[in-house]
């Protein structure tokens, strides 16, 4: 089982590498730079160094290991500015992946701002497929939203109808997050709702194209669409769901990141033990 958390760069990139075997992990997710802003600084030369040799000389696959799009982009707005600098900030983001030999970049699919699905869609598709021409082998991961108001990506088909316009298919793949899948309206608490989920998903989208699953609890209720996570078993999802979840992916050899909170009832070193007893 390959198994992780988001972890930390501060300091420097090849910090996470650090961060990652302290906590255990055999997979993890980074952001290549402050998610927070739209200027990321440069990758330094040593860093990459540091960062690939850190890797190598640790037990964690590099297939196991991907980075997430920063918060600000929205590759669905309407707004022209903000569309250009998101496909380019996810154009960066793909160089930077290659730089770093992550092989895979995460990103949220974005808000249509109340013009529509349709239209959201067609934007989307867009700067996907013009990010998707980078000349490199990283791919990127479309990630199911939450089914917040005008976000699109929620449901399986809808999924599934942006990931089949997308070109060169090799440029693609997916990335499953249990709370955004239970929070808008996919049932997850159980062995039988776990085969009927992930069965429908392998119908719309195909669980090959599976590459990173978020193994998350959810703080609200199923269909809500609260986009809140929540510590492994203690949310409303549960153990049991989530056990019979790691046990499906496991079978694809699918890589498990946790992006749980780190407050006072739990931390990263706790919630991984939590998911490796379950097993």
């Amino acid at each position: 089982m390959q198994i992780g958390c988001h972890v930390s760069i501060s300091g420097s990139i090849d910090k996470s590498v650090d961060n990652a075997v302290e906590r255990d992990c055999s997979a993890f997710q980074i952001f290549t730079r402050n998610p927070r802003g739209w200027n990321a600084k440069e990758l330094v030369e040593q860093d990459i160094e540091n960062f690939k040799g850190k890797l190598e000389n640790s037990k964690i696959d590099r297939m196991a290991i991907c980075a997430h799009m920063p918060y600000l982009p929205n590759l669905s707005t309407p707004k022209k500015d903000g569309f250009e600098k998101s496909v380019n900030t996810l154009i960066s983001e793909v160089e930077r992946c290659g730089k770093l030999g992550i092989p895979y970049l995460v990103t949220h699919l974005g808000s249509h701002l109340g013009t529509g699905e349709e239209e959201g869609i067609k934007r989307l598709v867009k700067g996907l497929s013009k990010a998707g021409q980078t000349k490199n082998d990283v791919k990127i991961l479309l990630e199911n939203s939450a089914g917040q108001k005008n976000s699109v990506g929620a449901n399986f088909e809808q999924l599934a109808e942006i990931f089949n316009q997308l070109k060169p298919v090799k440029k693609f793949g997916v990335c499953f997050d249990t709370c955004h899948a239970f929070v808008s309206g996919y049932d997850l608490r159980t062995d039988k709702a776990v085969k009927e989920t992930f069965s429908e998903f392998d119908d719309s989208v195909g669980i090959e194209n599976l590459k990173i699953l978020h193994l998350n609890d959810a703080k609200g209720e199923i269909g809500c669409n609260l986009d809140r996570h929540y510590h492994i078993g203690l949310g409303n999802i549960g153990e049991k769901g989530l056990g019979a979840v790691i046990k499906t992916v496991n079978k694809e050899k699918v890589p498990i990141i946790l992006e749980t909170p780190i407050d006072d009832v739990r931390d990263d070193f706790e919630n991984i033990r939590i998911v490796k007893g379950l097993v």
